[in-house]
């Protein structure tokens, strides 16, 4: 092992040799130590694989930190080297006001290159994928982002600054589009009287009470982080029919209705209320029917 690696594992010995099992952060900071001493000698194995592409893109990205290496090998499959790196520097939880989050969300981009022997200038670009900690799907979704394209005889150092530029902007307006659905929700209001309830940090999800003569029902409203391209989801819930397991009714989703992204908030819930208005009625007759099968 070189010398980190031993650090590592003296670190280990020297956790367990004094171990106290009543202290639970000792098994945080043993797990810790195996993670880094995990990582040491994984960066070794990379770190002696014969391929001049991988040792260049090594050299060139060393600089940065957080960046896990991994080679993986088997008998019936080639070798490859698969890359971790921390995207942005930017503090995500601190842009979001009154955000929930114990620890700022992270986001990866995967870059995975075969082992090969020579090094070639014009190789063909590695498999990437972006990847991300759950809580970010709050405000962003990295599966509708769009890679930037991987130029012939580029390396990790040219691509990685225009990928986290083009990836800054996006999550800049990501984040901007909370207060279009908090103008959204707003904007129901006066329709629908005040909601019952509603997520006041990401404004993802709203729930209101509606009528059609003595017929009482909720409205939930799902909101996309894609909101306004993409119009929100409708799911209505009777407050006077249940189904035959006690369940209070309720509704398919509803995405089919008047939409315009380009239309103001308060256009869009005048719209969505003339369609409940129809709507209801439809939804009073399922629930009776419902009703009666059972």
């Amino acid at each position: 092992m070189n010398d980190g690696v031993e650090g590592n594992a003296n670190s280990a010995k020297n956790c367990l040799s004094d171990w106290n099992g009543k202290d639970p952060t000792r098994l945080m900071v043993l797990l810790q130590q195996l993670r880094d001493q995990y990582m040491n000698y994984q960066r070794k194995r990379v770190d002696e694989v014969d391929d001049d592409r991988l040792k260049f893109e090594v050299s060139t990205i060393a600089f940065r930190e957080g960046i896990e290496m991994h080679l993986s090998s088997g008998a019936e499959k080639p070798e490859e080297v698969k890359f971790a790196v921390p995207l942005t520097e930017m503090n995500i939880d601190k842009m979001v006001h009154g955000c929930p989050w114990r620890h700022s969300p992270k986001i990866y981009l995967q870059v995975i290159y075969p082992v090969g022997r020579k090094y070639v200038s014009a190789s063909s670009a590695p498999r990437l994928k972006l990847l991300s900690t759950s809580d970010l799907k709050s405000i962003f979704s990295i599966e509708d982002f769009k890679l930037p394209p991987w130029l012939d005889g580029m390396c990790m150092a040219e691509y990685l600054p225009h990928l986290e530029e083009s990836l800054e902007k996006q999550i800049l307006e990501a984040v901007s589009l909370i207060d279009v659905r908090r103008r959204f929700i707003e904007s129901l209001a006066p329709l629908f009287g005040r909601p019952l309830e509603a997520d006041p940090i990401f404004c993802r999800k709203a729930t209101f009470l509606a009528g059609s003569g003595a017929f009482t029902f909720l409205v939930h409203f799902s909101i996309s982080t894609q909101f306004p391209k993409q119009q929100p989801g409708l799911m209505l819930q009777s407050s006077q029919h249940m189904n035959s397991h006690g369940v209070p009714a309720k509704s398919p989703l509803i995405t089919e209705y008047p939409w315009s992204p380009r239309w103001e908030t308060s256009v869009m819930a005048e719209k969505i209320f003339e369609f409940l208005v129809d709507e209801a009625l439809n939804f009073k007759r399922y629930c009776n029917e419902a009703q009666l099968q059972h």
